[in-house]
């Protein structure tokens, strides 16, 4: 978990692991969500950060895009709380 300060809010950047976490998505079908030709596309999904260089460097997320992302699928009610 790692943060940056741009503004007065710090952006916090959540792992894979975390948003899995987060949104109870397997990583292939949150990998799924992300990939334009896949039928999972989403284009709603908040997009990843590299981390690292290089093809397979560090990704994350910012963590109020997930949290919005999340918050509109409640609203849209392809979310249940239980």
């Amino acid at each position: 978990m790692s943060q940056l300060q741009i503004s007065s809010e710090p952006i916090r950047l959540l792992r894979i692991r975390e948003v899995i976490e987060r949104v109870g998505l397997s990583r292939s079908t949150i990998y799924a969500k992300m990939d334009l030709h896949s039928k999972s596309y989403d284009s709603t999904f908040p997009q990843r950060v590299k981390l690292g260089g290089g093809v397979a460097g560090a990704i994350g997320f910012i963590e109020s895009e997930l949290n919005s992302w999340i918050l509109s699928r409640e609203r849209s009610g392809a979310l249940e709380i239980v």
